[in-house]
């Protein structure tokens, strides 16, 4: 199992969506929604794809939706790898 931290969703969230102008990721964004943050269910999908693929991580889809943070993010990744155990 891969340890996932805050940086690997930051670096995630940049390579599948980009990064919207005048948001700064590197500052602090934990709990700034994500919508704030210029990510649509869309992007989130495909971070959440991604991370699947990447650290076996599986969120279900119908989950990601109430996934409003990036706090809340790395948490449920957090919760999913404990599963994977």
């Amino acid at each position: 199992m891969s340890e996932f931290v805050f940086d690997d969703l930051v670096r995630v969230m940049r390579v599948c969506a980009g990064e919207t102008e005048g948001i700064d990721l590197d500052g602090d964004i934990t709990d700034i929604p994500f919508d704030e943050l210029g990510y649509d269910s869309l992007a989130l999908l495909e971070v959440f794809n991604r991370i699947k693929h990447e650290y076996g991580a599986e969120i279900p889809e119908e989950m990601v939706a109430d996934l409003k943070t990036p706090r809340m993010a790395v948490d449920a990744v957090h919760g999913a790898l404990a599963g994977v155990q």
